[in-house]
């Protein structure tokens, strides 16, 4: 009895203090979270990139517009000072011819200006009255042209071309050539504008025409000091490789339209030709200066005056044009353009009418001495290899 009431009373087994601590929950924080129970991770942007970015197309989209404002009010002078470097490039081979003979840059410069001037200003005084007067009979002759040309058309092909609205489309109608005819012919204020306006940009072009040939050594050194060293002599060369073949290139083509133009007016003076003067200047320099279509648009409209009024004169007109042309072929293009580069007809077109896109009637006239210089850069320094036979004879 006493033994058992000495013994512990509680019926629960002992348990030792690993056991216990073994069994004993863990805390919550201890236990490791699945995959799939973990938050997402939050990236923050910062704050200073962000504002960093946002001045910049701040300040990306002010340039721009201030560079459409600057081009849009500069166009035109920019425009002007092209004309003149074109026309500075296109001149220096006699202005370069003069001063290895002696005269300083300047003078030879001047004396090629004052030749140029005196040459337009003695046709002006010889043929000008006569080319204004032939123009406006011209510009309101047209709608009438038009359509004598539909009503044969109509009668042949059994056609039904409305006349008037053909006139209408083309904005040709007989009132709008005969306001036209107008204001060439009156209209004090607009011409008086329209002239000051042409003599400023004629004032413009000159003046830095005169600059950029008198101050070419000078202009070409002071490029040349922004760059490199090795890529100065690039750059001269490029420089001289433009000069030399894009503007002898300019050159033999206002030689070859003048006499082409001379030419073409006298036969049709001598035929009697409506507006003979307007006519052979067209015909003279768009074959010169549209390549392979060309001629075919000069005599075109000549043409088409003879037919309504003399049809015999378009046989005479087609004769002339096509000795002439063989002519020039043969005797004076190789004499004029010897030494002045040759432009695939299809890269001269083209840069006829993106020329004409650009910038009107002048662009048409300016793209093929540009597409000229683009050439003569690119065969200088273009790479080129050898056809592969397999080409060769796969292409023939």
């Amino acid at each position: 009895m006493a033994e058992s009431e000495g013994q512990n009373p509680d019926p629960t087994p002992q348990v030792s203090d690993e056991t216990a601590a073994a069994d004993a929950p863990r805390p919550a924080e201890a236990e490791t979270p699945s995959p799939t129970d973990q938050a997402p991770v939050l990236v923050a942007a910062d704050s200073r990139w962000l504002r960093r970015a946002l001045v910049m197309v701040v300040v990306a989209i002010l340039a721009l517009e201030v560079i459409n404002h600057v081009w849009g009010a500069l166009a035109g002078f920019l425009f002007n000072l092209l004309l003149a470097w074109l026309i500075a490039i296109s001149v220096d081979p006699v202005v370069s011819w003069l001063s290895r003979r002696g005269l300083r840059r300047g003078a030879a410069t001047a004396i090629v200006a004052i030749a140029t001037l005196l040459l337009i200003g003695g046709f002006i005084a010889l043929f000008g009255g006569a080319l204004a007067a032939q123009t406006v009979q011209l510009v309101v002759a047209l709608p009438a042209l038009v359509f004598d040309i539909v009503g044969w058309i109509n009668s042949t092909f059994e056609a039904s071309i409305d006349p008037q609205a053909l006139l209408s489309n083309l904005n040709l109608t007989t009132q709008q050539a005969a306001d036209l005819a107008s204001s060439l012919a009156g209209g004090v204020l607009a011409v008086l504008v329209s002239v000051v306006g042409a003599l400023f940009n004629f004032v413009t072009v000159i003046v830095f025409s005169f600059y950029f040939s008198a101050d070419s050594p000078r202009i070409k050194r002071w490029i040349a000091s922004l760059l490199k060293p090795a890529q100065q002599v690039v750059f001269m060369q490029v420089w001289d490789i433009s000069v030399r073949k894009a503007g002898g290139f300019v050159i033999s083509k206002f030689a070859l339209a003048s006499v082409s133009a001379l030419f073409h007016s006298a036969f049709f003076w001598f035929i009697d030709i409506p507006f003979w003067l307007p006519m052979g200047i067209f015909a003279g320099f768009v074959s010169q200066f549209i390549p392979t279509i060309g001629t075919y648009i000069g005599v075109a409209l000549p043409a088409l005056f003879a037919a309504f009024n003399e049809p015999l004169d378009v046989l005479w007109i087609v004769l002339f044009a096509t000795v002439y042309q063989q002519i020039e072929n043969y005797v004076l293009t190789p004499r004029i353009s010897t030494h002045t580069m040759d432009i695939n007809s299809g890269v001269a077109l083209a840069s006829v009418f993106i020329g004409a896109a650009l910038f009107g009637p002048i662009g048409a006239i300016i793209g093929i001495p540009l597409a000229a210089i683009l050439i003569a850069v690119f065969e200088a320094y273009g790479q080129r290899y050898d056809v592969h036979p397999y080409v060769v004879r796969r292409s023939g």
